[in-house]
């Protein structure tokens, strides 16, 4: 995101847009539903400009309002928005196809990534039979550093850039056992950039074991990830049977 002083220097910019978006990204999982005053204390706005914009929205067709309880939500009309992304994006295009095999013969959760500033953002998600409605919604957003997507597209990245934004991308707590100790992301990005692959245990969920191979060598392409219930496998024999197909399929997109 630009800089508040890049932004008031830049005679492009249009303050207004700015504003009615801070208002549409502050809806999501934790706030699907938001009256005004709710609005304005989440964005930093003022109530009767929160007004204005959701009207807009609203009579746009991109909020809905519910008569009894004035609240407003993220309507259907949204997920076109969605859908125009994922037509213009080449490299998942290319990624499906490979996605839905491995998918089909893994039997497990296959997802498929890009990094978005310090997150990543989760674009394809295949799920298995034990996956939670939250773990099959494209366009979850997560901070990098917690996951083994993150670590794998940031091991692409030359040592310099690695240690700085190890130094300097937030960090957010999902389960007891996420890991927030810097220098062992450090170690783990450094380890994923020997071996090609990151392995992540009970970080987003407790008893989930995830393993991700990055797509292309960027360092900001996309990374394939698949995530399998720790009661059922471990870590060998992740490295086993899944690494090699995951790579498989990465070097046939990438």
């Amino acid at each position: 995101m630009p800089s508040e002083t890049s932004k008031r220097s830049d005679t492009h910019f249009v303050a207004s847009l700015e504003k009615a978006m801070r208002v549409l990204e502050a809806f999501g999982s934790d706030r699907p539903r938001m009256g005004l005053t709710e609005l304005a204390h989440v964005t930093g706005l003022d109530r009767s400009s929160v007004q204005r914009v959701t009207t807009t929205f609203h009579r746009l067709g991109y909020l809905d309002k519910d008569p009894a309880t004035r609240r407003f939500s993220p309507s259907i009309r949204m997920t076109e928005l969605a859908n125009a992304y994922l037509w213009s994006d080449e490299l998942v295009h290319r990624a499906m196809p490979r996605l839905i095999d491995l998918r089909q013969a893994l039997g497990e959760t296959i997802n498929f990534s890009r990094l978005s500033g310090s997150d990543i953002v989760y674009t394809v998600r295949l799920p298995s039979a034990r996956t939670s409605y939250a773990a099959m919604i494209a366009g979850r957003r997560v901070p990098a550093l917690n996951t083994s997507s993150g670590r794998v597209m940031l091991a692409q990245r030359s040592p310099e850039e690695r240690l700085a934004c190890i130094r300097e991308w937030p960090m957010r707590r999902f389960t007891a056992d996420t890991l927030m100790s810097r220098d062992t992301v450090r170690d783990l990005v450094e380890e994923a950039a020997e071996t090609g692959y990151s392995i992540a245990e009970n970080e987003l969920q407790m008893n989930e074991l995830a393993v991700a191979v990055a797509v292309d060598r960027s360092g900001g392409g996309g990374a394939i990830h698949c995530s399998v219930s720790a009661t059922l496998w471990s870590r060998e024999r992740l490295t086993r049977e899944v690494v090699p197909r995951l790579r498989d399929a990465a070097n046939g997109i990438g």
